[in-house]
């Protein structure tokens, strides 16, 4: 059981990946593949984003203007969209955040008490 459960993938609740990609942005702009490269390397291997949820999830942002983008020559000389936090954005990634810790401590309390 101890395997399986190592070898499982994570699922994101609801809304995570918008918080995991505002926090990310808010290190400096990048492009969505290192945005979702920064996200697996701090998470330890343990959080690999899709581009089928990445992509439609900083369109979302994008739209709600949290998120900025440009075009430009990445690295390797390619064309890439790279992204911005906003200062609409800032404040979406404070408020999620904070809802995110009270969420975690709310949780934790229930599991501690099933212990007993």
């Amino acid at each position: 059981m101890k395997g399986e459960t190592a070898n499982r993938k994570l699922d994101l609740p609801q809304g995570t990946l918008d918080l995991l990609i505002l926090r990310t942005l808010s290190l400096g702009e990048q492009h969505g593949w290192a945005i979702s490269e920064r996200i697996k390397q701090v998470s330890r291997d343990e959080l690999q984003i899709q581009q089928g949820s990445l992509y439609p999830a900083l369109h979302r942002l994008e739209r709600q203007g949290w998120i900025a983008a440009t075009w430009r020559a990445s690295e390797n000389n390619r064309q890439a969209k790279y992204y911005r936090l906003t200062a609409a954005g800032r404040k979406q990634l404070e408020a999620d955040a904070h809802e995110w810790y009270r969420l975690v401590a709310a949780v934790e309390l229930v599991l501690a008490g099933t212990k007993r």
